[in-house]
């Protein structure tokens, strides 16, 4: 319900605000508006250069593969991984006030989820692991990940460990 209520309540504001112009190239615009910015913080810049990177994957395996996908499928993609990755951080913040296990738990969840929820299910693990191997990252995700399902497990599994 909570994920329902995001992706309408993000459509809506978007809608208003940038008429026809689909969530994907929204939430890639953003993101590349803060790498771009120079008053951006370092991790706000890493997290939307992540996130750049994910959308950019999602496209380019898309064009390789040949596959027919609908303006829908982007959309949906670009607005779980977004409710993702922001979940994920406000939920480290929640868990760090608690202890630094209960943070690791809860990163810990987020990282499986997206390592667990393939979308293309891509061998080239180099590449698409590069952010899990990565120790110093705010984002540890594979970026092969079919966020809304991802987004789903971690849903339903956060609650247990954020009590």
């Amino acid at each position: 319900m909570k994920k329902l209520f995001c992706i309408l309540s993000f459509a809506i504001l978007t809608a208003m605000n940038v008429g026809a112009q689909s969530l994907y190239k929204t939430v890639r615009d953003a993101a590349t508006t803060v790498v771009n910015d120079p008053k951006s913080r370092q991790d706000q810049i890493d997290v939307a250069q992540f996130e750049i990177t994910v959308l950019n994957y999602i496209a380019a395996q898309v064009s390789k593969r040949g596959l027919q996908k609908t303006g829908f499928f982007y959309d949906v993609q670009a607005v779980n991984m977004k409710s993702f990755v922001d979940d994920c951080r406000l939920y480290a913040l929640k868990a760090n006030k608690i202890s630094a296990t209960k943070k690791k738990q809860v990163i810990d969840c987020f990282r499986n989820a997206s390592l667990k929820n393939p979308l293309f299910k891509d061998t080239d693990y180099k590449t698409i692991h590069v952010y899990v191997n990565d120790k110093a990252t705010e984002t540890p995700f594979s970026i092969d990940t079919d966020w809304e399902k991802a987004y789903d497990q971690v849903s339903s599994q956060i609650k247990s460990i954020i009590k």
